[in-house]
Order: structure tokens, then sequence, then C-alpha cells
């Protein structure tokens, strides 16, 4: 008698089921994940005018700092992808936030600039690999109809965090002075890292890809899918299984018409963060040389991480609706409208904070918006290195910020010409994204088939 092995797509059990418990639990860890990650990569932004006082240090001194971390995010992206896309996106997302914590809380008890700026470098590491594993953990766990909408909610920790930052800064720096903020950033990715190691499971496509067995895949399944009885005799696949038996992780990011788009990608990202972490890293510091006080800066960069927040869910929603790169470019293009205006409104506070708010909703917002985007464009055994490489390059454009706020303080550019000159690369990104849309390869939801997973159109 011949006995038929049943073939299931695991993907068509993730579109094709209600969200379960256990992709709620994925989607809750890794937001606390990037939560985290946002505080301790925005908490130098505001304990950096506190550290000056303390140290008798001049701002532009505090540029290598301010810019060490993002060495390091550069680094630990880069290598956390592919390592991520051979071994899991669990195993690296556990060690990276047990990394970044412990790095953190001994940068409290740093006693000069030099300890506590190769301290930054090294949190960096931990911080860059973590990002790329929890966006992709996340793209991996939702299904297609909600993916961009609920890896956007996911990845808004990063600006919540980041806005925490600021508003919990606001509060602990003046009372207990600038290492309560690192303690806090160091205890609680401890915590978390532990939580992780029995709470989170690993990518079931991961799994199928690198034959990660059966019996393991059909546990996870019949979570997921309780209704349906799954055993581990069943021949498990997804959709770009034969190409992931076939090319490196990082060699398909240029193969098979994804060449265009992922230079596109990175472009954006390097303009983006460009923007941003020169934001990030002296909005505190260039209102206080403008007149307000240190818990008014503080605030103020909270409002800027806050309304990325809010701006990120928006541009999620309006991705699904009028096209992905669509909505993100307009967003990028507003964002270089705003960032002009807040220019001009230093010496109008009670107009400043809501301007530096709507700066934070459309730059941070579509910032935010293409971790969805590029994870749905590259295939599975790619992915984690796709959306990693991405970030990493980009990251050199937050180190350029970071380092240019610091060059243009030094040469006498005030508040109002620096934020002026930071509306060509929003635009440049703007522009770079737009392109990608247009482009006729490697399209997300268009007439073409991808191996990646689905977003909206445009």
């Amino acid at each position: 008698m011949n006995v038929t092995t049943e073939r299931i797509d695991v993907q068509n059990v993730i579109d094709g089921n209600p969200i379960s418990r256990l992709q709620m639990r994925v989607i809750l860890l890794c937001f606390l994940v990037v939560f985290l990650d946002g505080y301790d990569t925005a908490v130098i932004g505001f304990v950096a005018p506190a550290l000056a006082k303390a140290w008798s240090v001049p701002p532009p001194a505090l540029k290598p700092l301010l810019s060490a971390a993002l060495f390091g995010l550069a680094a630990g992206a880069l290598a956390a992808g592919p390592l991520a896309d051979r071994i899991g996106r669990k195993v690296v997302l556990v060690i990276s936030v047990a990394l970044f914590g412990g790095l953190t809380l001994l940068s409290a008890f740093a006693t000069d600039l030099t300890q506590l700026t190769i301290l930054r470098f090294l949190t960096g590491l931990g911080l860059g690999a973590a990002m790329p594993n929890a966006t992709t953990l996340t793209a991996e766990y939702c299904p297609a109809r909600h993916r961009s909408f609920l890896v956007t909610v996911m990845f808004c920790g990063f600006t919540l965090g980041s806005a925490g930052g600021g508003f919990l800064g606001g509060f602990l720096i003046p009372a207990y002075g600038w290492q309560s903020a690192f303690w806090v950033g160091g205890l609680a990715p401890l915590a978390l890292a532990a939580a992780l190691i029995t709470l989170l499971p690993e990518s079931v496509q991961f799994l199928v890809v690198r034959r990660g067995g059966g019996m393991r895949v059909a546990g996870i399944l019949r979570r997921l899918a309780p209704g349906r009885a799954v055993t581990g005799d069943a021949v498990f696949v997804t959709p770009d299984l034969g190409a992931a038996q076939a090319r490196s992780s990082l060699g398909s990011l240029f193969q098979n018409g994804l060449a265009a788009g992922t230079a596109c990608l990175w472009l954006t990202y390097f303009m983006g963060l460009l923007v941003i972490f020169l934001l990030r890293s002296w909005l505190p510091t260039l209102v206080t040389g403008a007149g307000l006080s240190l818990e008014r800066a503080a605030m103020l960069g909270g409002a800027f991480e806050l309304g990325g927040t809010v701006g990120a869910l928006l541009v999620a929603w309006c991705m699904d609706r009028f096209g992905a790169h669509r909505a993100i470019a307009l967003s990028y293009l507003l964002g270089a409208v705003t960032v002009c205006v807040v220019a001009y409104l230093v010496a109008a506070p009670l107009l400043l904070a809501p301007a530096i708010f709507m700066a934070g909703f459309f730059l941070s917002g579509s910032q935010t918006s293409l971790s969805p985007l590029a994870a749905a464009f590259y295939p599975t055994h790619a992915r984690a290195t796709g959306v990693a490489w991405m970030l990493g390059m980009g990251r050199f454009g937050g180190i350029l910020g970071a380092l240019s706020g610091g060059v243009l303080l030094g040469l006498g550019w005030d508040f109002q010409a620096i934020l002026t000159a930071l509306a060509v690369p929003a635009l440049g990104a703007a522009a770079a994204i737009w392109f990608k849309g247009r482009w006729r390869g490697r399209e997300i939801g268009g007439g073409q088939q991808t191996a990646g997973l689905q977003l909206g159109h445009g």
C-alpha cells in the first residue's frame, strides 16, 4: 500500500490562520528587544550635556563618544545578518541583547571619555545585531495580510525606547546623575535576554530552509494552527526553499533582479539615518546652546522620538492601502519640509515642540517603515542578511550625521543653518525609495512573482 506524505507550506499555514498567541508573544518579545535597543542607542545623546558639564568637556569634543556606538552598530549588523541566516535568528538575538545590556551597565562605571567611548563602541555591536534579527523573526511569523503593520508596530519599540530615553533622562539625570540612565539601560536588557531563552521560538521558516527537524517544525505549526493535525513525518516547504539551497545569503542580495532594489534600500537608509542621528545625537546640545534648559532639551528629544512612533504607524497603514514606496517617499519629502520649519522656530518655544514632533513623525516614521519593506523584499535564506545589511550600510549615514554635527558646530554653524541643511539628505532618501518603486525588476507585490514576502503595491 502506498502512503502519501503530506506536503505543508509553512507560509500558507501562517497566512491561512488567525494570529495565534505564539505569534503575539513573538511580536511582544521582539518589541521589547527593539524598545531597549532604542533606549540604549539614544541614551548617549541625552547623557551628553550632563557629561560635558561633569567632565568639563566642550561639546565638539564629544564627537567620538556620540559616534562610537554607530561604528559598532554598523559592524554588528553586517556580521549578524549572515550569521543569523546560518545558525538561526534566536541564538544571535539572545546573545546580542545580553551583550548590549551588559556593556551599557559597565558604562555607568566609566571614569573618563576614552573609557566610555570604547564601551559605547562595544555596546553598538550588540545593538546592531539585535535589530535586524528582531525584524526578521517578526516578519517571518506574521501573516501577509497584516505583515507591514505588525512589523512596524514591533519596530515602533525602537522610537518609543528612544523617546523613553529623553523623558526618563529628563527625570533621572538631574536627580540621580548621568550614571542612572546607564543603570536602567543595562539591567533591563539582561533580564530580557534571560526571558528570551525560554519564551522565544526560532523562526519556523528558517528551520524549514535549514532542515531544522520535522518534529520541531510540526510542534510550532500546531501552536500556529491549533485546529490542524500536523505530524513530524510531513514534508515542510517554503516558497523559496529551492533557491535557499543554491546561493549564499550575501550573494543573493545582488541576484535575480535584487541588485537595484538593494542599492536603493541602502541609499535610502543611509540618507535617512544621516538626518535622524544628527538630530538624535545633537538636538539636546543644539537647543541648550540656543538658550533652553537641559530638562527642556531632553523633553524635545523625546518629542522627536514620540513623533516617529506615531508616524511609523500611519505610514505603515498607508503602505498597505496606497503603495509602500509612494507612502515612504512622500513621508521623507514632508520630513524635509518640516525640518526646515523647525530651523526657524528656536525663538518660539511653544511652537518648537510640536514642530519637532512632526519632524520625527515624518522622518523617523518613514525610516521605520523601511524595515518591513526590506523584510518582504528578500527570500528566507537571505532575509536576515538583507535586512541587516540595509541597517548596517545605513549606519554609516548615522555615523556621518553624528560626526558632522560636531564638525558643523566647530565651524560656527548655528541651530538654524544645521537643520536647514538636513533637508538635502531627506530629499535624497525620498528620491531613492521612489526610484525603487518604479524599478521594473524585483518589485514588491507587483506583477512579477518574488521569493520574498508580500506587501502593498507601489
